[in-house]
């Protein structure tokens, strides 16, 4: 049997972490894990029952009722998430969600519990997974980490242009904000906040063409194999 490593991707808001790992999983035909989609969901979640998330009870309770797990979807070939049964890959897109996703990531309760969940999935290895505390939290021992970042600039352009296909009436001014305010709560909060792993290699994508972030991953990875 074809040894097989754990592959973890961390990195900036719109820095491409997801195209990479599904990318990557896929020339591997190994599974990808979106920890981003998680806690995407878990938001979705808590907005939809009105969770008031700085009462940990209410947390607690409303985690309690929540199961998620991936699915891969044949006709595009795609892992997308399932939240309680209901597919809820595009729903999470929402930019409500975007606006609130970091909140809710900071609480301890809510990360545990996506924690816990990425562990079971990484068991048998051969899985590729991007977040934000991937390399340092989830999976400190994994055999290969990434680390991305982007020109802020490009970034937002990035995720303008990803934006803009569901909702045209959002502004660059917006999508800037939103990405600067997810940055710093990423790397200022207290439970697992953003940073790149000692042991990760870092991949600046600023003028990289997906095709030449995949070639410069799929390089690692043999080295490591």
């Amino acid at each position: 049997m074809a040894k097989k490593i754990i592959i973890t991707i961390d990195g900036w808001s719109s820095c491409g972490k997801s195209t990479l790992a599904k990318q990557l999983a896929t020339a591997l035909g190994y599974v990808y894990i979106d920890s981003g989609a998680m806690y995407r969901a878990i938001t979705l979640y808590f907005i939809r029952k009105n969770t008031d998330w700085s009462n940990p009870a209410e947390v607690k309770e409303a985690l309690e009722e929540i199961v998620l797990h991936f699915e891969c979807n044949p006709a595009s070939g795609k892992s997308e998430i399932f939240l309680n049964a209901e597919n809820v890959e595009y729903l999470i897109r929402d930019l409500v969600v975007a606006e609130k996703v970091s909140d809710v990531a900071t609480i301890a309760a809510v990360r545990d519990f996506a924690v816990a969940q990425q562990r079971s999935m990484g068991l048998q290895k051969g899985i590729v997974m991007d977040g934000r505390d991937i390399g340092t939290t989830v999976f400190p021992h994994a055999e290969l980490k990434i680390f991305m970042t982007a020109d802020i600039t490009i970034r937002v352009e990035r995720r303008f242009k990803e934006m803009y296909v569901k909702n045209p009436n959002v502004t660059l001014a917006e999508v800037k904000a939103n990405l600067e305010s997810r940055d710093y709560i990423d790397s200022h909060r207290e439970v697992s906040p953003l940073r790149q792993a000692e042991d990760a290699i870092l991949l600046d994508n600023s003028n990289l063409s997906i095709e030449e972030q995949l070639d410069f991953a799929l390089k690692l990875v043999a080295k490591k194999l």
